[in-house]
């Protein structure tokens, strides 16, 4: 068995993680600086190498981008399925905040709600509740 974590890239990957980590009810677990490995430049010491957020059950892992900066692509959502309306609506509210809806949270044709947005950081994400 596996389990999938998605792994972001970030201009800034303390100040987004701990965006999600409001969001999405969740703390951040673990931090890990370029300061912690010897030999880092000075300008880098307070840039994140690693960073665990646990929210909703799942893992997220994060770090600052390097030289250059991330780019997100257009082929990939992160969507979560909730059990529950009500929660599902928050966490669409909370994850839209200084972003940009592209598709508003609402009942679907087949049943489930389903709304799609981008975040203030840049990644698209789907959130839809499950079948009954």
């Amino acid at each position: 068995m596996a389990k999938l974590a998605p792994y972001l890239y970030s201009h800034n990957a303390r100040e987004q993680a701990a965006f999600y980590a409001a969001a999405l009810g969740g703390e951040i677990a673990r931090v890990q600086t370029y300061g912690e490995m010897p030999g880092t430049p000075d300008a880098m010491k307070d840039r994140i190498l690693h960073l665990e957020l646990q929210a909703l059950g799942l893992k997220v892992f994060m770090a600052d981008a390097g030289v250059t900066p991330a780019e997100r692509g257009s082929g990939m959502d992160l969507a979560l399925v909730f059990q529950d309306e009500a929660e599902a609506a928050r966490i669409f509210e909370n994850l839209s905040e200084g972003g940009e809806v592209i598709m508003p949270f609402e009942r679907m044709r087949w049943g489930t709600m389903l709304g799609r947005m981008k975040d203030a950081y840049g990644v698209t994400w789907q959130i839809a509740t499950e079948r009954e």
